[in-house]
Parts: C-alpha cells; sequence; structure tokens
C-alpha cells in the first residue's frame, strides 16, 4: 500500500524563510515500504548568514518512509493507485490479474442469476463422452507404461494420473439426472484411487460451503501460529508438508467419527468397496506382474494423481493476497469470486481433468457441469471480470505458495515458515533457491 511521507520535500529555512529547491525521490518497487534516494546536492558551498541546521555537503541519503496518518481528503487510494498496485502485486506472484475487490453489498445468488441458465443444463451425450475419454486416456497411460522406456516413464505416470478426474461431477451431482447412475460412476471412477466415494463427497461439499474459512475449510488452510510453536517435531513436519511434499500430500478419509449421522451409512459402504477392491485389485495386479509391477502400473500413476490435485487445490485458493477468516468476517460471494483462481494449464491437462481448473465458475455454482465451465466462465468475465483471480501456470505462481503461503496472521494473510523460524526452516530455504522464478 502506497504510503505517504508528511512532507514530501525538506525545507532548509535561513532568516529569510526562503526554501531551498527541494530535492526529487526515487521509490524502489515494494509495497508498503520506500527507499528514497535524495539526489545528490550541488558541488558548490551554500552559503547562509544564519541557518537553524547547520549544513554539510550531502551526497547520498537512505531513509525509510514511514506511512503516516492521511488526511480524510486522501484516506482512499485513487482507482489508478490501487490499479498500479495490484498490477505490481499480480507481477511479483506469478498472476494475470488480481481482482478488485468484491463490495460487500453482493451476495452469491446475484452472481448465479448473472449466469445463463443453459450452463446448469446436463446433456448425457457430453457426459458420457467424458466418461468415454477419461477410461481410453486411462488404458492408454497404462499402454504407455508397458511400452515407455525407463526416462519416458514419469511423463506415462503424470499422463495416466491426470486421467481420474471423472468422479467429480458426480460428487456435484452434476454428472446425471439419474442419482443412482452417479453414485455408481462416481464409486467406480474412485476405487483406482483407494478414495472412498462418498466421505470424500461430503469433505469437498463442505470444502465449496465453507471456501477460505478458517477451521471449516477442509482444502488446504493455513497453519495455526500454536501448531507451528508447540514442538520441535511437528515443526519439521509442517515445514516439510507445507513445502517440498506439499504437491504429494495426502487426505485422509476413512475416520467414520469425522462425519454426521445420517451420512455414516454411505461411508460405510464406500470405505467396503475401497477395501474390497485393495483386496481383490491388489493381489491381481501383484499376481500378474509383480510386486514391482504394481509400483509401475498402480502406486505411480496414484502419486500423480495427488500430485496433480494437490497442485490443483493449491492453486485454485491459495495465493498471498487472498485472505482465510473466521466465520463472523466470512463472506460467502467474496470467497467464491475473489477467493478461487482460474488458472489455465497446457491444453492435454485441461482435457484430461474436465477443465478443473476453470476453477470460479465451479465455486460460484457446484451444479455447473464440467463440460459447460468455459461458457460460464466467459460469462463472469463479461459481468465481473474485474472482480476475478486469473493466472497461467507458472514457476513463480508455484514458488510463491509453496515458500511464503504458511501461517495463518489476520494482518498479512501469511507469515512465510522462515520469517518464524529460519533456523529451522531449511526446506523452503532450499526451495527458493532452486526453484525457478519465471511466470
Amino acid at each position: 500500500m502506497a504510503s505517504r511521507l508528511a512532507d514530501s520535500s525538506f525545507l532548509f529555512m535561513g532568516p529569510q524563510q526562503r526554501p531551498i529547491k527541494p530535492h526529487r525521490f526515487q521509490p524502489l518497487k515494494s509495497p508498503g515500504l520506500y527507499y528514497l534516494k535524495w539526489k545528490s546536492l550541488p558541488p558548490t558551498r551554500i552559503k547562509h548568514q544564519r541557518c537553524l541546521i547547520p549544513l554539510r555537503r550531502i551526497t547520498t541519503v537512505r531513509a525509510v518512509a514511514v506511512p503516516v496518518a492521511p488526511s480524510p481528503a486522501d484516506s482512499s487510494p485513487t482507482p489508478a493507485e490501487s490499479a498500479e498496485y495490484r498490477k505490481q502485486l499480480s507481477e511479483s506472484y506469478g498472476f494475470k490479474q488480481i481482482g478488485e475487490p468484491l463490495p460487500e453489498n453482493v451476495a452469491l445468488k446475484d452472481i448465479v442469476a448473472t449466469l445463463p441458465k443453459k450452463v446448469f443444463e446436463i446433456d448425457d451425450v457430453k457426459a458420457w463422452k467424458s466418461v468415454l475419454i477419461s477410461v481410453t486416456s486411462y488404458a492408454l497411460g497404462l499402454f504407455m507404461i508397458s511400452k515407455a522406456a525407463w526416462y519416458l516413464l514419469p511423463l506415462a505416470w503424470a499422463w495416466t494420473g491426470d486421467c481420474n478426474h471423472r468422479g467429480h461431477d458426480c460428487a456435484h451431482k452434476s454428472f446425471s439426472k439419474n442419482k443412482l447412475v452417479e453414485d455408481i460412476v462416481g464409486t467406480l471412477a474412485f476405487l483406482p484411487l483407494i478414495y472412498p466415494y462418498e466421505p470424500w463427497r461430503f469433505k469437498h461439499d463442505q470444502h465449496h460451503a465453507k471456501t477460505n474459512m478458517l477451521s471449516e475449510d477442509t482444502a488446504w488452510h493455513p497453519v495455526w501460529r500454536e501448531e507451528f510453536d508447540s514442538s520441535p517435531v511437528l515443526r519439521n513436519a509442517i515445514v516439510y508438508g507445507y513445502g517440498p511434499l506439499r504437491p504429494w500430500m495426502l487426505m485422509w478419509h476413512f475416520d467414520v467419527k469425522k462425519f454426521r449421522p445420517n451420512e455414516v451409512k454411505r461411508v460405510k459402504i464406500s470405505l467396503a468397496c475401497v477395501i474390497a477392491f485393495m483386496a481383490i485389485g491388489w493381489p491381481l495386479i501383484i499376481y500378474k506382474t509383480g510386486i514391482m509391477g504394481w509400483i509401475k502400473f498402480w502406486l505411480m500413476p496414484w502419486l500423480g494423481y495427488h500430485f496433480w490435485m494437490s497442485t490443483f487445490t493449491m492453486v485454485h485458493h491459495t495465493a498471498p493476497h487472498i485472505p482465510f477468516k473466521y466465520s463472523d468476517e466470512w463472506n460467502a460471494a467474496q470467497a467464491q469470486l475473489n477467493g478461487t483462481v482460474h488458472c489455465d494449464y497446457p491444453r492435454w491437462i485441461e482435457i484430461l481433468c474436465h477443465h478443473i481448473n476453470v476453477h470460479i465458475p465451479h465455486h460460484i455454482s457446484p451444479r455447473i457441469p464440467s463440460y459447460n465451465l468455459l461458457a460460464a466462465h466467459q460469462s463472469l468475465r463479461e459481468n465481473w471480470g474485474k472482480y476475478l483471480n486469473e493466472a497461467t501456470w507458472n514457476w513463480r505462481l508455484m514458488k510463491t505458495i509453496l515458500t511464503t503461503c504458511h501461517v495463518y496472521n489476520k494482518e498479512q494473510n501469511y507469515i512465510a515458515f522462515d520469517e518464524l523460524a529460519p533456523e529451522e526452516s531449511y526446506p523452503i530455504t532450499i526451495l527458493k533457491k532452486v526453484m525457478p522464478d519465471y511466470a
């Protein structure tokens, strides 16, 4: 935020009260803090008969601009100043655009009302076409794994892991008008992932209902300072988990006690399906291909899937300027429109994951089928474009998330681990050194 000097020029006053010509200051770009360079005074000596302050020849002064309370007339930045500040933040964080704050009086229903009705329509042909794409792509991935040279296996694993996203629409009840069909397709789609469909659906619905709400959001959220300070062992685990291991961190959905009584029956059915798949599927894979085959054909694609899902989830809701709020301060429209990020990935990734990274309309209404997300996003751009956060995937974006967005702070949103415990945050220091920084 732009800091202001109490007086933009320093005046040396002699007895005649005539000011010396003020010198220009050059601010270096940094939000909230400015380093000021005083241009060198002329080499000739300045003479005054009487001077309140003895003058000396000064070449360079380095000073910090200290914010002062602004007058009512200039308490708010101009639109041009706000736009320039957001532009600087965008460049710094790796965004294409950081949106303006959404006004408090805008409700989520106001945003939903601007979307075309057709984007909510379920098209069975398009839905089953997307299933065909997922099944075919997964089969192709397994074929590539079986034939690829060892140095091409990571690409094959990444491809195969990105194919397992078809259950998402089923979980949001936007796949079919027949809810039994949705549950069957969703359960089958989740089985290779060892994810119980119903527990994931319940927790994921909570993420959509409480996006960026402290303690309530079930996706990625900031670390609590109390957790970070509680013990050295936990602190080290958190630093690794939110740093270099974050793209592979898994969410656990096997604890029945975490669900409401009316959800437990469906949760247990999903758990039984997953256990049956593990009890039958894993031995068959090992019988046909051996332990190395199990690692090659199941474990590595599974880790690939978690890499994509964790990375997608991080990018969608995590940035230094996106706040998490307590429930009494939380605003649904701000969280879903201002607190969600649209991120463009390479075309092949978008096709395989069914455009889940067109994420803002997905949070405005999870009932929009995946094949309609592009049309819905275009509508949001036309009606709410200046409020949207948009990015194209790049290394600076990932570096910002992995090295900055750590511990919750109400004023700053996040404090990085290495600011709180630099001697114990060497994984973050290493990431800062080795990760590329280009956008």
